[in-house]
């Protein structure tokens, strides 16, 4: 059966009765023997893949498997920040398509993802970040995409709360992508889940696979908690789990998992409409819809897979951030969550085939993966559905790693160690 359409006259009919007539948003059916293709990781990324599957490539005998609640990952434990000016061609046009995307996501989808524009300003504090955030525009305007560098008094102009004469570290200039911006977490996977199960496509949560099935070199299957499940063609899309998963698939990626963490402020009326990023110091922070800061740091120097992070970090952050924005020196935390991250060598994603066949994986997107949700989708959905790399994802794959051909974005990505 069809979802119903959302609507301004379908909110005022239920209205009219009490709320009573809405059905759930996505199904939860149990599992078939078999699917064309089975997507591990119910988060953005994996549900993307599979809307794009059924959207582009009309492949909707889809599972989508979760081991835990739909969301409950990265996607719903990230400050929301959405922007492509990134250095190096490959990754400027992944982030960017997904930026494009982004910009009609809600209609799309017909489900409010609450994308907002707002700008993002990456602040330059150092010399040697005045040169890298203008060698970065340069290159962003041979990519296409719309970002400029501005000085400090600009800065100060597009965020009145700002200190641009910090003690430690003053502001110099700043990276301005005004078509960056926010959206929200939850809503992304929520859309993506309730047109996946519209298309037919099968989501099952509480599910983790402890196996996958193979043989002669080819994936035929996983075996879940809820039993073995037959497949074509399968996808990784764990994140910081991607490793586990990987070593039962019967290869080793070159990651590491580790904790990265943010907070909120208690809320208060709106003081700054767009989201700054402060790399030298690194804390990044934007005014979410509710009122509250939004204040995300480091990932830990360590590996691990908590998700809740290190007092240290939020110490470290949060006095950075109160020297350059001395208004939220008095507000206090309401809550501080972390998640689990895979970094690559180069900070740049995987969007692979694998050494075993019909398998495909989509992982290391370090701190950057919210961002790149919709575009990793519609690029991995054509990898999963063509057996071959497009243009998206051609300069992604594990090959780049035995060959020395590195996509770096050590600097872009904003990580801190």
């Amino acid at each position: 059966m069809a979802t119903r359409r959302y609507s301004a006259f379908a909110i005022a009919r239920e209205a009219a009765r009490y709320h009573s007539g809405w059905a759930r948003a996505w199904r939860s059916p149990a599992p078939k023997s078999h699917y064309d293709v089975i997507v591990v990781g119910a988060g953005g990324h994996g549900l993307a893949t599979a809307y794009y599957l059924g959207r582009r490539f009309g492949i909707r005998n889809v599972a989508v498997i979760e081991k835990g609640w739909l969301g409950g990952g990265n996607t719903g434990r990230n400050t929301t920040i959405i922007r492509s000016n990134y250095l190096q061609d490959p990754s400027a046009a992944i982030y960017e398509k997904a930026r494009s995307l982004y910009e009609t996501l809600s209609q799309d989808l017909n489900y409010n993802v609450m994308f907002s524009p707002r700008g993002v300003l990456m602040l330059a504090q150092t010399e040697h970040e005045v040169r890298g955030w203008k060698r970065t525009a340069h290159a962003n305007v041979l990519q296409g995409i719309p970002t400029e560098y501005v000085d400090a008094q600009r800065v100060k102009e597009i965020v009145p709360i700002i200190n641009i004469d910090g003690p430690r570290y003053p502001v110099l200039g700043a990276l301005w992508q005004p078509r960056g911006g926010t959206a929200r977490h939850d809503a992304v996977a929520w859309g993506y889940a309730r047109a996946c199960s519209d298309m037919g496509m099968d989501i099952l949560q509480q599910c983790e696979v402890t196996a996958i099935r193979q043989t002669g070199g080819q994936v035929t299957g996983v075996e879940t908690t809820k039993g073995t499940i037959g497949c074509g063609k399968l996808a990784i899309v764990v994140a910081g789990h991607s490793g586990v998963l990987a070593e039962m698939a019967g290869f080793r990626l070159p990651i590491e998992s580790v904790a990265l963490q943010a907070l909120v402020s208690e809320p208060i009326k709106p003081c700054m409409d767009v989201v700054v990023m402060a790399n030298t110091v690194h804390g990044y922070m934007s005014q979410s819809d509710k009122g509250e800061m939004v204040i995300g740091g480091g990932a830990d120097g360590f590996n691990n897979y908590t998700q809740r992070g290190s007092f240290h970090h939020i110490e470290e952050t949060v006095r950075a951030l109160c020297e350059t924005f001395p208004i939220i020196t008095r507000l206090k935390m309401l809550r501080q969550w972390g998640g689990i991250v895979d970094m690559t060598g180069d900070r740049s994603p995987i969007l692979s085939k694998t050494p075993l066949g019909n398998c495909f994986i989509n992982c290391g997107w370090g701190t950057g993966g919210f961002k790149a949700i919709p575009g990793s989708g519609w690029a991995m959905a054509e990898l999963v559905a063509k057996g071959e790399p497009g243009p998206l994802t051609a300069g992604f794959g594990l090959e780049r790693f035995r060959e020395g051909r590195f996509v770096d974005e050590s600097v872009a990505a904003g990580v801190a160690h």
